[in-house]
């Protein structure tokens, strides 16, 4: 078993302990945004003059799983292969992972209007060749509900036609829902409840068998992450990261969603966008482990940046607010 199978055994188990929850590095980008959401180079003196080629966004993908620390690294399909045949992962408890979806709502390419409209079902990754060539066997399927009907209802049956494929070849999946892209008729207050209400009835019915290892949220604030975490524990609830935010803002969000029942997070552009990612994922998981207080965590990172030389893209002072809204008062 994995470290990741470990960790979710003892988590379906009720005997989770906090090392136990589970960290993964989002870094699949061109499966949406595209060439400029891989990020910029980021030099010491804080400038960042380019976007990075794909073999420096790849040579970051590599460190991170080196490092042994996060436990999934999730990338596009053509990175993981690449990563795969380069020995990235021999001898590291980091599990591959592949975007198995890529519905129109993460269309976000400069200039395009894409994910102003309802999500629509699409799929490029292809999930018998990624088993096939022992790349993994595991992905993310995404999935967006905007309470239009028939919108909602073709992401359900692209959903069914992606779980007879996977289980077809043998392929294990988490599953990711979004807040509503382009929703209607419905208030922002309504949308955690709105979430929370389409998870649940998108799962009620699939079998032990069919269901996704984990979800993927968005944390819409600890009332409706506790309402889905508590329940039903034998669906384990992740969170997702959102923007990049402040550096306060990664670790509160870390902190927070364990607290009120959260066991995974899935991080991107709160890594991906970091000045130093290694260190960033270092401190996320004395975080999550109860090592350190976010507060804390966010002037140790600040030392480590001092000390390799690399200038903060904000003050000290600055990077310890609390910026996202749904993580203030909590």
């Amino acid at each position: 078993m994995s470290r990741l199978d470990d960790k979710l055994a003892r988590i379906r188990a009720g005997e989770y302990r906090r090392r136990d929850f589970i960290i993964a590095d989002a870094k699949d980008p061109d499966m949406g945004p595209g060439l400029h959401a891989v990020g910029p180079v980021r030099d010491v003196d804080g400038t960042t003059p380019r976007v990075r080629t794909r073999a420096e966004f790849l040579a970051q993908c590599a460190d991170i799983v080196r490092q042994d620390v996060v436990d999934i690294m999730l990338a596009s399909a053509s990175n993981i292969e690449v990563l795969v045949e380069r020995g990235v992962f021999k001898g590291k408890g980091v599990k591959p992972a592949i975007r198995a979806n890529d519905t129109t709502d993460v269309w976000r390419h400069r200039g395009a209007k894409h994910h102003e409209t309802p999500s629509r079902a699409f799929r490029t990754a292809s999930l018998s060749k990624v088993k096939g060539g022992g790349l993994t066997d595991l992905g993310l399927y995404s999935i967006t509900f905007n309470n239009v009907t028939d919108a909602d209802v073709a992401s359900l049956e692209a959903f069914a036609a992606f779980r007879a494929d996977a289980e077809a070849v043998g392929f294990n999946y988490f599953l990711e829902v979004f807040n509503p892209n382009a929703p209607l008729g419905l208030d922002a207050e309504d949308i955690p409840a709105f979430v929370n209400d389409s998870i649940v009835r998108c799962v009620a019915g699939l079998t032990k068998a069919e269901r996704p290892l984990f979800l993927k949220i968005p944390f819409n604030g600890p009332r409706a992450l506790a309402e889905l975490a508590e329940y039903d524990p034998s669906l384990v609830v992740g969170v997702l990261g959102g923007g990049a935010g402040t550096t306060r803002d990664c670790f509160e969000l870390i902190h927070q969603a364990e607290k009120y029942g959260a066991r995974v997070a899935l991080f991107g552009r709160k890594i991906n966008l970091a000045e130093s990612p290694l260190d960033v994922v270092r401190f996320m998981r004395a975080v999550a482990d109860g090592e350190i207080a976010p507060k804390e965590a966010v002037a140790a990172y600040h030392d480590a940046l001092a000390k390799a030389g690399i200038k903060p893209a904000r003050e000290l002072a600055a990077d310890l607010e609390i910026t996202e809204a749904v993580l203030k008062g909590a």
